[in-house]
């Protein structure tokens, strides 16, 4: 098993990446100081599939433990599921060192976190995703949110976990969209930090696709670790974080244009084709690099071009984008593989020019 250890000062936490994790769920009151009610939140499908099991190992570690499973999909991060997560925090007599544990995708986790975070100004959080874009992103960095009817993780904070506990094996009733929409936050950590986990990526597809359990643990911890090192150095996203949002600009719009027709990771993919090409007409990177970007992609079966959207609709939700600040978009592009920046006087043109190449309108 591997430990990654997140060094953030007062909220420094453990990620644990392989098989046994979930046998730390046993030490939690050893060294934790937590009181002994605790809340699982989960979504229907991995409660029927993981949820006795946690419930079981909480109460065999002195936990009243209950579980509170909301209805799987983007339209459960909402404040309405939210208040009845509050509601059902009080009912049980949840206090200000009861933990709340999510066990799910990014859904759960985000919706989790922010209740968590905000209920009695904030209580213990445990991770323990089951999607592979939750293990190699949403859990890692202390991101919580709910959506707005006007764009996504517009409400939310950030609120770090006290641990993450990662089980590879969970990833084997994953089926294959969502599976795919995990590896396109390991392709971004590649292209962002680490040419190294590109080129494996690049070769190693049929063994990822057999999710082999070696090959996940090392791939997982890898990109955990990129994901960790950027948060140390900057937690709040003020300046270098920002490069974790490579291909969520465009993304997030191409989410809400298509009304979540796609899931995150085929967005993000298509905001990275995106971003890429942005990149390449700013004379940031070559041609070479779009055109890695577009291979990787086709090799995990990721789409490169949004269809049934228009550009003037992408156009109007980038405008909405949180990390637009005074009427400017923060752009993450790319220098090469491996290298990222973050520019904000991308002329229009180029961005409407490379958002029409990503797009099939009919």
């Amino acid at each position: 098993m591997e430990q990654i250890k997140v060094e953030l000062g007062f909220d420094s936490y453990v990620i644990h990446v392989g098989p046994g994790s979930l046998a730390q769920l046993s030490k939690l009151r050893d060294g934790m100081h937590l009181s002994s009610t605790a809340l699982v939140v989960t979504d229907e499908t991995v409660g029927a599939l993981y949820g006795a099991q946690v419930v079981e190992i909480l109460r065999q570690a002195g936990f009243h433990t209950e579980m509170k499973a909301i209805a799987p999909g983007e339209e459960s991060k909402s404040l309405a599921v939210a208040e009845d997560l509050y509601t059902k925090a009080i009912e049980m007599g949840l206090d200000r060192l009861s933990p709340i544990v999510a066990l799910g995708g990014g859904v759960v986790g985000d919706l989790a976190g922010f209740v968590a975070a905000t209920y009695m100004r904030g209580v213990p959080f445990i991770q323990i995703p089951t999607s592979l874009l939750a293990q190699v992103d949403s859990s890692v960095g202390g991101k919580v949110a709910v959506n707005h009817p006007l764009g996504k993780n517009l409400i939310g904070a950030f609120y770090q976990p006290r641990i993450v506990l990662i089980e590879p094996s969970m990833l084997d009733s994953l089926p294959e969209r969502e599976f795919a929409t995990g590896l396109a936050e390991l392709i971004k950590h590649g292209l962002i930090g680490d040419s190294r986990l590109f080129a494996e990526l690049q070769k190693n597809d049929k063994a990822i696709w057999e999710k082999d359990p070696v090959m996940l643990t090392r791939l997982v911890s890898r990109s955990c670790r990129i994901k960790a090192d950027v948060v140390q150095q900057d937690e709040r996203e003020a300046s270098l974080r920002m490069i974790l949002n490579f291909g969520h600009t465009i993304g997030h719009a191409v989410e809400k244009a298509a009304n979540y027709k796609y899931s995150h990771g085929e967005a993000v993919a298509i905001g990275m084709h995106g971003a890429a090409r942005i990149s390449r007409d700013c004379g940031l990177c070559s041609q070479q690099t779009v055109d890695q970007v577009c291979d990787i992609l086709t090799k995990y079966c990721l789409p490169l071009k949004v269809q049934g959207c228009t550009v003037r609709q992408l156009e109007a939700y980038l405008m909405r984008d949180k990390k637009t600040i005074n009427g400017k978009i923060n752009w993450v592009l790319l220098n090469g593989i491996g290298s990222a920046v973050v520019k904000n006087d991308i002329p229009e043109h180029i961005v409407t020019k490379a958002l029409s190449q990503i797009t099939i309108e009919s």
